[in-house]
């Protein structure tokens, strides 16, 4: 593991020069938000900026999938969390939309995104489906940026067609196989989740934390506003999506030797110092094996961009001017 090239007093290995190449975008018309009930946090977190972006429809493997298009330029495909949804990427939307074109999916189940695709089977699945995405976007090459699930199936498109993907950036990510014993209390929940067709009170009180830095209010705006998305999720959603994609998600196969394979120069990890599900231990045994820089974040638990939005954009924007111009 290299120490961070971010750090203003941290000089930078030599690394290539890169050509910016822009892209014609494919223009999709918007679709009426008729499906954004469950959207995550829209209205609490995402704010302005989040509503800003355009908002769109594209038809992967027969389901809609939802995305955020905004700003020119090279192209940034952002990845959210489980049970979030794009719009927690809103600062970060309304920052590099100003250099970039920013691509913002909603996972299936998640905000106005469609039911999972009964064939996806695992992380590499979820990665061919954003494949298709940037594909149907006519999008040649991009910077991959992903947060918890987000970095896995990211890492995985990074792997599956490394010439689309220019720069990847993994936050709050682990892809080795989840502990035992988180493994197994994640399932526990999913398992209550599934029989009850809904994310009771006691269950949201035991998910909200799991997100935010220790010794968090739950009844702060951005806790409670979360618990509140997850108890309005309906059973359909639940059972089709949210619950399958838990469990490939925290069922995984190990995948840490595999990450070897990606470019060490073109792969920034970075992680919440109080990140309770994705400690820095584990981005450090991540950064040990692909030979890359490693960030941590300070005063952020897992939804480290919300936690820390000035500082994790600086860094995101330091990163991308370095990797993609």
């Amino acid at each position: 593991m290299h120490s961070s090239p971010l750090a203003p007093t941290t000089p930078h290995p030599s690394s290539e020069t890169a050509v910016s190449r822009r892209h014609a975008a494919l223009q999709l018309m918007a679709i009426p938000a008729a499906m954004a009930s469950g959207s995550v946090l829209a209205n609490d977190a995402g704010g302005a900026a989040g509503a800003a972006a355009p908002s769109r429809f594209t038809t992967v493997q027969g389901r809609p999938l939802h995305y955020q298009d905004r700003g020119r330029g090279p192209v940034v495909l952002l990845g959210h969390s489980y049970l979030w949804d794009s719009s927690m990427w809103a600062p970060q939307i309304k920052a590099l939309s100003r250099h970039y074109r920013v691509i913002a999916p909603d996972l299936w189940g998640h905000g106005r995104s469609g039911p999972l695709p009964a064939e996806t089977q695992d992380l590499k699945g979820l990665a061919s489906q954003m494949l298709e995405l940037l594909d149907a976007l006519h999008v040649r090459e991009c910077a991959v940026v992903g947060l918890s699930v987000g970095g896995m199936w990211g890492a995985e498109l990074a792997l599956k067609a490394p010439d689309r993907v220019r720069s990847l950036v993994m936050m709050d990510t682990y892809l080795g196989a989840e502990p035992d014993a988180t493994r197994q209390r994640y399932f526990g929940l999913l398992d209550a989740i599934e029989a009850g067709g809904q994310i009771t009170q006691p269950l949201v009180d035991a998910i909200v934390p799991i997100f935010f830095r220790p010794g968090t209010d739950p009844s702060s705006p951005r806790p409670a506003a979360f618990g509140r998305s997850l108890a309005a999720m309906e059973p359909d959603r639940l059972r089709q999506s949210v619950v399958p994609l838990g469990r490939l998600i925290f069922g995984r196969a190990d995948a840490m030797d595999r990450l070897a394979a990606l470019r060490p120069d073109r792969t920034l990890l970075m992680c919440g110092d109080e990140d309770i599900p994705r400690p820095p231990h584990e981005m450090n045994a991540m950064a040990e094996v692909i030979g890359c820089d490693a960030v941590v974040i300070p005063q952020a638990g897992h939804i480290s961009n919300l936690d820390n939005p000035e500082f994790v954009t600086h860094q995101l924007l330091q990163w991308l001017d370095r990797t993609m111009r």
